[in-house]
């Protein structure tokens, strides 16, 4: 072993995250010559639940979170393996924290599972339910609803654990702070290169579905849209879609309106279906949610990588044609 792995191994160390080295992921930045020295040892470190930053423990799932500027990155090599152990366990029971302190809880949701339980639905699994189960025991803290994505979409998911910082995350929302990044795989060739979406919608509390608004609508209201096409696949596209409103459904039904419903899409799918490209669900993946945080202000950035499932797609879109 070189002297200076050797000193890595022996000694506790803190780093504050300057701000050119903001965005940087965390396995690389702690792989730097100065730190860690190489990725393997990096990794190696997470997975012996030895990483925290701002207090909180980073496991091999948080290896490609972006840092932000400010944020203490401390590498505790006297801590006890047994605090590992408990956070693998986390990860195998369905919670992926992507990032916790006193004030937030985000999350990285895989596909099938609720944010919410629904009444209808009262035994079912849900992200809330998680994280209920992890803060037990912590009697000034639980976890409260910022905003929501649909049971079949995965990705970045933002929970409050007071009311205080809930309703501030909230009236960012409402005032369109907040920068809410979507991946999308959608039927067809998407001519237009970037541009908006603007449509008039209303939630149709019969159909449990967003809708276009019809001129006698008096609920209707404005739901926008930005999208750029990150790649063409033939009989599919690979969109970049940033939200500015953010409506239940809207990403669906707005794609659906220009004629090209989401890959895996069973409800918004408009009046002329596209040919069948199998699909295990719809195919929208919450990538990157950026907001102030509720005590200070402080920039807060926070990805989730493209789900396993969606990943696979993409790989068979770009082998090229297929019936399904």
């Amino acid at each position: 072993m070189m002297p200076s792995e050797m000193a890595a191994e022996r000694d506790d160390q803190s780093w504050i995250v300057s701000e050119p080295e903001a965005g940087a992921r965390l396995d690389k930045w702690l792989a730097a010559p100065d730190r860690l020295g190489s990725r393997s040892r990096a990794l190696r470190a997470l997975q012996r639940g030895k990483v925290f930053v701002d207090g909180i423990e980073q496991t091999v799932g948080e290896a490609g979170r972006r840092l932000q500027a400010g944020e203490c990155v401390r590498l505790w090599i006297g801590r006890p393996g047994s605090a590992a152990r408990r956070y693998t366990a986390r990860h195998k029971a369905g919670l992926h924290l992507l990032y916790e302190d006193q004030d937030l809880l985000v999350v990285n949701k895989p596909p099938g599972l609720l944010c919410v339980p629904l009444p209808l639905r009262p035994d079912a699994p849900s992200v809330l339910d998680m994280l209920e189960d992890h803060l037990r025991g912590d009697r000034q803290r639980r976890p409260l609803v910022v905003h929501r994505i649909d049971r079949d979409t995965s990705g970045v998911v933002l929970f409050a654990k007071s009311r205080d910082a809930q309703q501030e995350l909230k009236a960012q929302l409402e005032r369109r702070e907040p920068e809410r990044v979507y991946l999308a795989l959608v039927h067809g060739d998407v001519q237009t290169s970037a541009g908006e979406w603007r449509d008039r919608v209303v939630w149709s509390a019969e159909e449990l579905r967003l809708r276009a608004a019809r001129p006698s609508d008096p609920d209707g209201s404005e739901a926008i849209s930005r999208f750029r096409v990150l790649e063409r696949l033939g009989r599919a596209t690979l969109l970049e879609v940033s939200l500015v409103t953010g409506k239940r459904n809207q990403i669906r039904l707005q794609a659906s309106l220009r004629g090209h419903p989401l890959l895996g899409e069973t409800m918004y799918l408009g009046r002329r279906r596209p040919p069948s490209i199998a699909a295990p669900r719809q195919a929208l993946h919450a990538l990157r949610l950026g907001f102030a945080h509720p005590r200070g202000g402080r920039p807060m950035r926070f990805e989730a990588p493209l789900s396993a499932d969606l990943t696979a797609l993409l790989d068979r879109l770009r082998r090229g044609p297929t019936d399904g």
